[in-house]
């Protein structure tokens, strides 16, 4: 193909992205996406490009700047926007375009050689977008429901990222919104997003929570591995890779036995990264965080460099103070890698290197940062306990272990086919160690909610760069052998899977689909490499490609086994709830509060897990006690009473004495002492007293739920 073609069908296909994006929202009216989208590119995407080819000086690709660089605008919003509501600028985000611009002419520009992206890059990136596209519309998009009689059914995790999403809206710092009183002791940051984007493009804040955002992040998860790829390997051919593997690939969570989607599901299309956005926006940032430290690790050292390096420095310390607010599993497996890269190069070179040093001491500050300023010195619930992640399954947890951990390890094969194009370069390292890091945190740690698996669902992307890195080595004329291989891979564990339901019929034989499937495996390497009669590196291409195979099929079978709604059975939402709470939204400041008679997550019954939240979510208004099980997994299991006691035993006492015998006192008690203006009051639990009538003013009724708004006594010698 001729230049200008190839030009031209690189054009052709570019259109994918934002028809993608179009196609994924829909649902919603058509006004929506497209004020996303312009906020997205006039604020985020341009100026954070801008910021990071000035800082860095760029790869040398466009298109990779321009991801990573997006990636980079939305780590520095993360930072502005708190910074900015600290002084009552929620519009802050506005200045980055005038920011990025001021710093564009201040600082020198770095010459930089450009090199074109192949049109055939561009499409296979673009056939990886629009595969993400059509399972967000048909899946993705279908997990948390916003309208209708199943938007009243959710477990707790969609109700708690609105109330979090409404609080960083209105206040910073922010506050426990379904528990008002205390600090919020949660990574915060990939909210910061949601509430900035409400602010200047006025979309609903659930719709933007569980919709736009998170589409956002799975586009921008997969255009921006593909760019890493190319970064690492410093070949176009990778950019196709990585973003199939990133769409494709995963670990045996698909298997029969795999009851909890919960516990093994990993990767940006898996049901534990869609309800936590603080996962999916620390995947999104750990991309130029990879990105900088190739740029940082590789470069010769040199005193000529100081001004560049000091900038690369700067870029890392804004994406690792970023992380450090986004997720608390995310910068140990990152810092394991760093300290291994760091070690490799110390001794490789025989001097001290004091880049890895200065980005090992940038993460030590930061988790400084984390436990004072997030976490307020709080203690994590995560204990060591050694293999009892994988009791969960029951069965026997040493089969059990030995089978999930080979599914986490299998994407760390491609390493053996890897041909560095850096002397001593130490990203291999960097990738190996922080994957194991990841697996080994998992499999050694636990906690009641299943905090630990983060760690592996981060790992995640290690694995499909050290696959595509692999892969990506390659000799041209050996690409055709590793897409068979990667078919009798894939091939092999559907084959394991499909005998599993019919061999495998108890919980003692869990191994027993993976040994069909290696054994297989085996046989497809040994055919294949007997016809092909090739050298040690034909027979070394063909084992891996087969063994990262096999984690292609898996992930897209748990797509349609596990990725359905995580519904209740009952009705955690009042019917009429959310209708009242958007009223109460409208007619209320932001510093409004509310009380409520409403603290289980399951009304009406004799197990209570104080774990509602939805008052707070849908009227972005603070509740002085509606849950607080806010560090606990919801499963309903705490018969008689809450699983934990509130922390206020007065405040609790005084909150539910309202709904019960009110009073003139006890009603001016609430609004004086504790700012309450607005009383929801769900029927399902206790049928309004009489006297609220009279004591209140009665300003909204549907469904099961009432409001009352609260307002001061009339004075002594009025006639009312």
């Amino acid at each position: 193909m001729t230049g200008r073609g190839a030009r031209a069908a690189g054009l052709v296909s570019l259109p994918v992205l934002p028809l993608a994006w179009f196609v994924g929202l829909q649902e919603h009216p058509v006004w929506m996406p497209i004020a996303y989208l312009a906020y997205f590119l006039v604020v985020i995407a341009i100026p954070g490009t801008m910021f990071w080819r000035r800082l860095t000086g760029g790869t040398g690709w466009f298109t990779v700047d321009a991801v990573l660089g997006t990636a980079f605008g939305l780590a520095v919003e993360a930072l502005i926007y708190p910074a900015g509501m600290f002084f009552n600028m929620p519009f802050a985000a506005l200045l980055m375009p005038a920011l990025a611009v001021g710093m564009v002419r201040a600082l020198p520009r770095a010459p930089r050689s450009a090199r074109p992206t192949p049109w055939w890059a561009t499409a296979g990136v673009m056939v990886a977008v629009g595969a993400a596209a059509a399972w967000f519309v048909r899946t993705g998009s279908q997990l948390i429901p916003l309208n209708g009689p199943a938007a009243l059914r959710p477990n707790s995790d969609a109700p708690h990222n609105l109330a979090i999403a409404g609080e960083l809206t209105h206040h910073f710092p922010p506050r426990l919104p379904y528990a008002d009183g205390r600090w919020l002791t949660g990574h915060w940051a990939a909210y910061d997003h949601i509430a900035s984007s409400h602010w200047i493009t006025t979309i609903p804040l659930d719709v933007l929570t569980h919709r736009m955002v998170p589409f956002a992040w799975i586009l921008l998860t997969v255009t921006g591995a593909a760019a890493l790829g190319v970064l690492l390997t410093g070949r176009a051919v990778a950019a196709p890779i990585a973003a199939g593997l990133t769409v494709a690939a995963g670990d045996l969570t698909a298997w029969p036995w795999a009851v909890s989607d919960r516990v093994f599901a990993d990767g940006p299309f898996s049901l534990g990264q869609l309800t936590n956005p603080p996962q999916a926006f620390s995947t999104v940032l750990l991309l130029p965080l990879i990105a900088v430290t190739v740029l940082l690790l590789r470069r010769k050292p040199g005193r000529a460099h100081y001004p560049h390096v000091f900038r690369l420095l700067v870029v890392a310390a804004v994406l690792v103070t970023a992380l450090a607010l986004t997720k608390a599993t995310t910068l140990p497996v990152y810092g394991a890698g760093v300290a291994a890269a760091w070690v490799y190069l110390t001794v490789r070179r025989g001097r001290l290197n004091l880049r890895g040093l200065a980005v090992g001491l940038g993460i030590a500050a930061a988790y400084l940062l984390t436990y004072f300023v997030v976490l307020r010195g709080t203690q994590s619930s995560i204990l060591v306990k050694p293999g009892q992640t994988f009791d969960l399954l029951g069965g026997r947890t040493a089969v059990i272990a030995a089978v999930v951990v080979i599914g986490w390890l299998m994407p760390a094969v491609g390493a053996l086919l890897i041909r560095s194009r850096t002397k001593r370069d130490p990203m291999p390292v960097f990738l190996v160690v922080s994957l194991l890091t990841a697996i080994a945190a998992a499999s050694l740690l636990y906690d009641d909610g299943g905090a630990q698996l983060f760690f592996v669902r981060t790992g995640f992307l290690y694995g499909v760069l050290l696959a595509t890195w692999g892969l990506s080595s390659l000799e041209r004329k050996q690409y055709w052998i590793a897409a068979v291989a990667l078919l009798i891979g894939a091939a092999a564990i559907y084959w394991g899977r499909y005998r599993s339901p019919d061999s495998c019929t108890t919980t003692n034989c869990f191994g027993q689909g993976l040994a069909v499937t290696l054994v297989i495996a085996a046989i497809g390497i040994g055919l294949f490499g007997l016809i092909l009669r090739g050298s040690r590196r034909t027979w070394a291409v063909i084992a891996v490609a087969v063994l990262v195979g096999t984690t292609v099929s898996p992930t897209l079978a748990s797509v349609r086994k596990f990725a359905k709604p995580p519904l209740t059975a009952y009705e955690s939402i009042a019917p009429g709830g959310i209708e009242a709470a958007r009223f109460i939204r409208r007619n209320s400041g932001a510093n409004d509060r509310i009380a409520t008679n409403v603290h289980c997550h399951q009304p009406s019954t004799t197990r209570c897990l104080a774990g509602s939240y939805w008052i707070a979510g849908y009227a972005e208004r603070r509740v002085l006690v509606q849950g607080w099980a806010y560090s606990t997994r919801v499963d309903d299991t705490y018969p008689g009473k809450p699983q934990s006691d509130y922390w206020d035993q007065e405040k609790l006492r005084l909150n539910d004495e309202v709904f019960k015998n009110p009073t003139r006192e006890l009603l001016e008690t609430l609004r004086t002492k504790y700012g309450v203006q607005w009383l929801l009051v769900d029927d399902r639990v206790t049928q309004p007293p009489k006297d609220l009538d009279r004591l209140t003013d009665l300003r909204f009724e549907l469904g099961n739920v009432r409001v009352y708004q609260l307002y001061p006594p009339p004075p002594a010698n009025s006639p009312f």
